[in-house]
């Protein structure tokens, strides 16, 4: 499979996963989100891989 593939295959299933939550639910397991997860005061810098 060709690197282009891949990566619109990958674009294409997040984006249909994200597609199919409401916004009050997390997309896997289906739980209702509140304000006190802890997963609200998360900012992108907190996500970075390890080099």
């Amino acid at each position: 499979m060709s690197k282009t593939k891949a990566l619109l295959l990958i674009i294409s299933a997040a984006g249909f996963l994200s597609a199919c939550t409401t916004a009050d639910t997390y997309p896997i397991s289906g739980e209702q989100c509140t304000p006190e997860d802890p997963v609200q005061t998360l900012d992108a810098v907190d996500c970075q891989l390890p080099v």
